[in-house]
């Protein structure tokens, strides 16, 4: 069993910290245990019971209410919500869930079921990427087991994989997009998706993948001279330093524009070099895109 922070619980759930704690101390349903230095841990079943009960109280139900609530009807009354978004964000909770548990089978189930009825850019757009974007939290802070995310990130990785080679589009851009992942940075899913996106709006893709010493980029940009490059930090190694990548980068591809998204962007507090543009959000990455 793996504990969470508060900070974890509400960057999950969108729920703050400061409400989290009101509820604890008027409701029944959290009961994090504390460690020496007074500092909460979050059980796994808090978490689930947490995202359940923060989705039902922002499509209507009081908490007073949903405290009375057993299990059961709990999930009950989350089937009834009708609204599109939140059956969305129902999905997502299930494939938290789900992954917390190691229930790989329902995760893929989940998946499948919504590739099979809204297609599958839909299902990148709609329910992958808001599920990285909220688990990469947990992969930048070290509170999820290794296992828990080698499972999850090879079956999204095919999920992503089978979208890709199943482009068809008329579409035809005239720019072409370098993509890569430097030294020490394996999470390639974003970058999976931005091939997909790109190749879906008929955008031409050199992928060079995870893992890739700069002076190979320099290389490649060199010799097939790209619009842009593009890179999506989610969860480097200790050894990464995010000044000298830029430092580098700025140094190395003098004249192509380099955009960088991902949860690495919202930790730079620095002046960000002209070459240089960070995506923060998913709209930032989708006017990039919509605007090729």
């Amino acid at each position: 069993m793996h504990s969470f922070t508060i900070k974890d619980l509400e960057n999950l759930s969108g729920i703050k910290a400061h409400t989290i704690r009101i509820w604890e101390q008027r409701y029944q349903f959290l009961k994090p245990s504390r460690s020496d230095t007074n500092i909460r841990h979050y059980s796994n079943e808090e978490l689930k019971k947490l995202l359940n009960i923060a989705l039902l109280n922002k499509y209507g139900f009081k908490i007073s209410h949903i405290d009375k609530m057993g299990d059961a009807e709990v999930k009950e009354k989350l089937l009834t919500l009708t609204n599109s978004q939140a059956q969305q964000e129902r999905i997502l909770n299930e494939l938290i869930q789900s992954m917390i548990d190691l229930d790989m089978d329902k995760l893929e189930d989940i998946l499948d079921k919504h590739i099979s009825a809204r297609g599958i850019e839909r299902t990148i757009t709609q329910i992958i990427f808001p599920y990285m974007e909220r688990i990469g939290v947990l992969w930048l802070t070290n509170h999820i087991n290794p296992a828990q995310e080698h499972l999850v990130t090879n079956i999204i990785r095919q999920k992503l994989i089978v979208g890709i080679e199943g482009v068809v589009t008329s579409l035809k851009v005239n720019k072409t997009v370098l993509l890569f992942l430097p030294e020490g940075e394996y999470h390639e899913l974003g970058m999976l998706f931005m091939y997909y996106l790109l190749k879906s709006r008929g955008v031409s893709v050199i992928y060079l993948g995870a893992n890739v010493p700069i002076n190979d980029v320099e290389y490649v940009v060199k010799l097939k001279k790209p619009t842009y490059v593009y890179s999506h930090l989610t969860s480097i190694g200790q050894k990464f330093n995010f000044d000298k990548f830029i430092a580098s980068i700025t140094k190395k591809l003098v004249n192509t524009p380099v955009i960088i998204s991902g949860q690495l962007t919202h930790t730079y507090e620095k002046k960000i070099p002209p070459q240089i543009n960070f995506k923060r959000s998913f709209s930032d990455v989708m006017e990039f895109v919509s605007g090729l």
